[in-house]
């Protein structure tokens, strides 16, 4: 019995230090890869795109076919099936738009046989820190790698390949896709273990939130009280009040020609996303038994702002919705 377990044990180490020399070797391997890509939208798109430019093989999936159309054309492969599109990847990227869904696609690649050993998976999705940690558990357990590696920076940032990624994983494995994710990035860091990406990523969209809330309400202010808008806006981003909402997407038309706002809050960041991370926020906080009221109250107006209709208009609309309520 004895020997039965040390055999165990020694074919597991074996099994361990097998895949970290895979990891280790593909962490210093450069040139084009196989890229699976699952999930082609506002932010999807523009970072798969960022990839091809950087010679990779892209092969990729949307349930929107115009989605896997317009990469089509820009020389991607794309696949109606995402076990398929797995077993064709050395490294697959799901950029998806919640939980379930997530969840959904990976018991789908592994149900499908879509796992390979050398794999690895790498979610860029905003999801439950838990939820992410599932998944590597099921990945891990069907021979596979998985990270957990959410962005920030937006659509701007996806466009234009300055992302942030918050990589949730072992050192081994931040190494070996730091390479992969700078060509969709800037700023590559390392949070920690498993679902330490989706902790960095849930508090720092709970913080957007809020000051996106916050500059809309001081921004209508100073216009009720009289202000320029174009001159408080320049005051605030050279003052203390200085964030990326106000300096990249302030909420008032006609300040940012850029910004969503400039376009009836269309594109962007939809005020459903943010509703869905500050619920996933509430969430944990309520897990973790953390007091979060500014974030509980920001959450309370986007879901106002679900009930009148807006959630594909970007969350700086929020702006728009106070500019027409009267205070009381």
């Amino acid at each position: 019995m004895a020997y039965r377990v040390l055999t165990r044990t020694a074919g597991s180490s074996q099994q361990q230090l097998k895949l970290l020399s895979d990891l280790l070797i593909r962490s210093f391997s450069s040139g084009p890869k196989n890229v699976g890509f699952i999930g082609l939208g506002n932010m999807g798109g523009p970072m798969a795109s960022n990839l091809m430019a950087k010679g990779h093989k892209l092969h990729v999936f949307d349930i929107s076919k115009d989605a896997k159309e317009s990469l089509k054309a820009k020389g991607a492969v794309p696949y109606d099936n995402v076990a398929e599109l797995a077993k064709a990847s050395d490294f697959v990227v799901t950029m998806l738009p919640n939980n379930d869904i997530v969840a959904d696609t990976y018991d789908t690649i592994i149900g499908g046989g879509g796992i390979k050993n050398q794999t690895i998976f790498i979610d860029s999705s905003t999801i439950d820190p838990n939820v992410a940690k599932a998944v590597q558990k099921k990945v891990k357990a069907a021979g596979a790698t998985f990270v957990d590696a959410p962005v920030s920076g937006g659509v701007p940032g996806a466009k234009n390949a300055t992302l942030t990624f918050m990589v949730g994983g072992t050192s081994e494995e931040y190494q070996a896709v730091k390479e992969l994710l700078e060509g969709m990035g800037k700023k590559i860091t390392h949070c920690g273990g498993y679902g330490m990406g989706q902790a960095a990523k849930v508090c720092n969209n709970m913080m957007l939130g809020i000051s996106m809330c916050g500059l809309a309400e001081c921004m209508n202010l100073a216009i009720r009280l009289g202000l320029d808008p174009k001159v408080f806006a320049d005051i605030v981003n050279a003052s203390t009040g200085r964030s990326w909402a106000s300096e990249v997407n302030n909420p008032v038309p006609g300040i940012i020609p850029t910004a969503p706002a400039a376009s009836g809050y269309a594109g962007g960041f939809a005020t459903g996303l943010i509703t869905k991370d500050l619920g996933i926020a509430s969430a944990v906080a309520t897990s973790s038994n953390s007091p979060i009221p500014l974030g509980a109250l920001t959450h309370q107006i986007y879901r106002t702002l679900m009930a009148k209709g807006l959630a594909n208009k970007d969350f700086s609309v929020v702006y728009d919705f106070l500019k027409n309520t009267e205070g009381k």
